[in-house]
């Protein structure tokens, strides 16, 4: 995700490709400079050859039915299925996949192990068919939850092991307690901590959860060792189709995309002319005003920068050209929703809510919370109709469970002030505490470190396994000064939603 991931092997690797890649790897200042500016042609034995086009006939249907106004597409072009479900698209096989956009009532198609399948590979056959079918679903779509998974960035097998035995049976616990409404997840990248092999582990945990999963490709699930942007997602893409794209659950469009750019050396988030290209003909499809929830790895701004004092945030932790997106999603109520930094934020950007999800595997499965104090897990959304509400579900703990306090004197420099950690906070909480029953008010929110994570990360040693891995400053720290006469003190947070979470400090 960021320079915390910089693993010895992992630098090893990139020093070493560096000499052989610098000839033809496309050069990050020169998208930086204009990152809205077509590169130049490339040119040389590693120039891309045109290729025939290939005409693609099909139809998307249901029980022998067509279905009409069905977006299709490459990644560049979108067309509809006509009236009775056909259509036909002119392509190049380098495009890959062509895809429809799945349209709500009907089910998810699946692959074998249970990941969403809306897409065909393309043959590089002149004239080539691409038949849908779909079900229709009898659970309705209207109100549904989404499972929100960022950052599950398993490495070896002790890793996919605790996201098999962990992870996935507190989130099937989850599930079961939906009492059998429309369900789905979406995985938000770095599915792998570059071990593309262990792939079918992650399949494995999706098989045990028995809900489809949608993917998004983080710069952790990418062939380091291809030169260019397209072909370092290859073996995401034999598992789990094109890298971005979109869908319909009941009055919500989702729509998940591709911000890794890769240049042969590195990263940077970066959204391409092709698929900004798509997402315009895409929402163009979709009537102003109505609920827009996009999917990406790397945040579209997110709030580090500030926190660790730079003046604006890194090429590798934001969307650079993160404008235009903005203005596609201007004319919609749109929800972002992003991992990559392993900690938990609310970012309120020109009109868009960017939720900034901790991570599966907290700081790297190194222990139980993220080095922002967040707790290992995932996040739930509630959909009701075009109305977004979501809860952050702690790995091992209840729902309810939305706030760790520490004594006074567990940060040295606020001795006498008890801390809580509220971290799914956003500007719509209200944070009160209370003194033997009595009311003091609303506690001050401040930026510090989370006690535990300094306990557990800070030192070149620690943790054990990640000892890279430091605290980082957060927003979502309240305090309240103590008189140290106080027997028990009770905070109490209220959500935006009006749900109500209680935790009590005894002296």
């Amino acid at each position: 995700m960021n320079r915390y991931t910089a693993t010895t092997s992992r630098r090893t690797f990139l020093k070493a490709g560096a000499t052989a890649l610098a000839g033809a790897a496309i050069c990050p200042e020169r998208l930086l400079a204009d990152p809205y500016a077509p590169l130049a042609p490339r040119h040389g034995p590693h120039a891309a050859r045109s290729s025939s086009p290939v005409v693609v006939q099909g139809i998307v249907r249901s029980r022998g039915r067509g279905l009409p106004r069905i977006p299709v597409s490459d990644g560049v072009q979108v067309v509809d299925t006509g009236a009775d479900g056909t259509f036909e698209l002119v392509t190049r096989p380098e495009r890959g996949f062509v895809w429809f956009t799945t349209p709500s009532g009907y089910r998810i198609r699946l692959n074998r192990p249970g990941t969403a399948r809306f897409y065909q590979a393309l043959s590089g056959r002149q004239l080539q068919r691409a038949n849908f079918d779909l079900e229709p679903d009898p659970t309705p779509h209207d109100d549904h939850t989404l499972l929100l998974l960022g950052d599950i960035q398993a490495q070896d097998k002790r890793e996919t092991g605790l996201f098999l035995g962990q992870s996935v049976p507190d989130i099937g616990e989850t599930i079961a307690g939906l009492g059998g409404e429309h369900v789905f997840g979406i995985s938000c990248g770095d599915i792998m901590y570059d071990n593309l092999y262990l792939y079918p582990d992650y399949e494995r945990g999706v098989r045990m959860m028995e809900v489809p999963f949608f993917q998004v490709v983080g710069n952790h699930d990418l062939d380091l060792y291809n030169l260019t942007d397209r072909a370092s997602t290859e073996t995401f893409s034999d598992h789990f189709g094109p890298t971005y794209y979109s869908f319909n659950r009941g009055a919500v469009h989702y729509v998940v995309l591709d911000d890794v750019f890769w240049y042969g050396q590195g990263y940077i988030g970066y959204l391409g002319a092709d698929a900004l290209a798509w997402l315009e003909q895409d929402l163009a499809r979709v009537e102003p005003g109505s609920t827009v929830i996009v999917a990406t790895h790397i945040p579209v701004l997110g709030s580090q920068h500030t926190r660790v004092g730079d003046e604006s945030p890194r090429t590798g932790l934001a969307i650079v050209n993160r404008e235009a997106l903005y203005r596609l999603l201007a004319p919609f109520n749109a929800h972002i929703l992003t991992g990559h930094t392993h900690e938990s934020e609310h970012v309120f950007e020109q009109g868009t809510h960017e939720h900034v999800t901790a991570a599966v595997c907290g700081a790297w499965w190194s222990g139980p919370i993220c080095f922002d104090g967040t707790p290992n897990g995932y996040c739930v959304y509630t959909i009701r109709g075009e109305e977004v509400s979501w809860r952050y579900k702690a790995t091992g703990h209840p729902a309810s469970h939305q706030m760790r306090l520490y004594r006074t004197g567990s940060d040295p420099a606020a001795r006498g002030e008890l801390i809580a950690n509220i971290w799914d906070w956003d500007p719509e909480w209200t944070v009160r505490w209370f003194v033997d029953g009595e009311p003091q008010g609303e506690m001050e929110r401040r930026r510090g470190l989370d006690p535990l994570s300094v306990q557990l990360h800070t030192g070149p040693d620690l943790p054990p396994r990640r000892e890279w891995v430091e605290p980082v400053p957060t927003d979502h720290l309240f305090r309240a000064a103590l008189t140290g006469r106080e027997r028990v003190v009770l905070v109490e947070a209220t959500d935006r939603f009006g749900r109500v979470y209680t935790e009590e400090w005894r002296g």
